[in-house]
């Protein structure tokens, strides 16, 4: 994912007026979105068994304690529901939605477009996975309550059961692999760089010796810097102290000199830049990761069906993968997607 790759067709973003607007938005909309308690609340208690029923095989359990490849510790798919597609469909009335944590100012992927008018619709490459899920197991696309959660938050938010699963450019790793179960991967990128064109700044390297980076809290990205600091791959003297609650502000405290990079997902870096002609990607990707959705650990049958849905999702050339990834990523990537594709999945031994 190279700079000349990005290409100046988007309307209304730039610079920091247009990341005013999109706080702005994402307050109003944050006030929108209300959190109404627990899912399991809304739900109705669940006995006892249906609780532990579909616990995580031993298969998967002693995967995730011996973990190298966290993209292939996942459940097969399948259409069968159980205790937790059931408690969602047994929601009443309004309440039978499913209820999803996003992102809302992850330009193309999870975001609200400023020129779009009074709806307040969220859009992009997550929210277009969002709704195939909505669709498959509750027969409607728009059956879906969003909830926005900052980066940090991904995780408790479905350990507290305040989302059923969430879809927001979440690397699938190790670490999380302890707390959370993820569907089979749905993208593929890398960490990289971001700094202003004019930058001295090279990429991953020792020209960030003595630069100040900003990273998004409970990221990846400052997990891998904190790691190759201490390991010596990255300058001691680089300063990682600078931590956002979410990606897009660490571009603001870029744009107002108070960082002098970035360092993000390529595929959101990319996002980035196309909202700031300013800045650029610097270097290549120096890590690959896979992006996955979210779900509590117990949710054996979700995890099943998410993965079945991510099977119809990749196969469909009409509105599917391919489709979405040309209306929303094409325009900051590539028109090529092959790079952003993950390989074909590989999922635990069927219990």
């Amino acid at each position: 994912m190279h700079a000349r790759h990005l290409r100046a067709r988007l309307k209304g973003w730039g610079g920091v007026g247009a990341m005013a607007a999109a706080c702005a938005l994402a307050v109003v909309f944050a006030l929108a979105v209300t959190c109404t308690g627990s899912v399991a609340s809304q739900a109705g208690a669940q006995p006892a068994g249906h609780r532990t029923a579909k616990a995580l095989t031993v298969d998967a359990a002693r995967a995730t304690d011996d973990c190298e490849a966290p993209e292939k510790q996942t459940l097969s798919p399948s259409r069968a529901d159980g205790p937790a597609i059931t408690a969602i469909k047994n929601r009443p009335g309004e309440k039978r939605k499913l209820v999803v944590g996003v992102d809302q100012n992850s330009f193309r992927w999870g975001y609200r477009d400023p020129n779009g008018g009074e709806s307040g619709r969220l859009e992009g490459f997550d929210i277009d996975l969002v709704h195939r899920i909505a669709e498959d197991i509750l027969g409607d696309p728009d059956a879906v309550q969003f909830k926005a959660i900052p980066t940090d938050q991904r995780i408790p938010a479905i350990q507290d059961g305040r989302v059923d699963l969430v879809v927001r450019t979440m690397t699938i790793n190790c670490s999380r692999l302890k707390d959370v179960a993820f569907s089979a991967p749905y993208f593929k990128t890398g960490q990289q760089v971001l700094a202003p064109k004019s930058s001295p700044i090279e990429g991953y390297d020792e020209t960030l010796a003595h630069r100040k980076v900003c990273t998004a809290k409970g990221s990846t990205a400052y997990a891998k810097l904190e790691e190759d600091r201490r390991s010596g791959d990255l300058p001691a003297s680089t300063d990682i102290s600078t931590t956002v609650p979410n990606q897009l502000d660490c571009l603001v405290r870029l744009q107002l000199g108070e960082v002098d990079a970035v360092v993000n997902d390529g595929a959101l870096a990319a996002s980035q830049a196309a909202q700031d002609p300013t800045v650029e990607l610097k270097g290549e990707a120096f890590t690959t990761e896979y992006y996955g959705v979210a779900m509590k650990k117990d949710a054996d049958d979700l995890v099943r069906r998410v993965n079945q849905i991510l099977v119809d999702f990749r196969q469909d050339t009409a509105t599917g993968w391919q489709a979405s990834y040309t209306k929303w990523l094409s325009a900051t990537l590539d028109d090529d997607p092959s790079a952003s594709r993950p390989p074909a999945p590989e999922y635990l031994r069927r219990s």
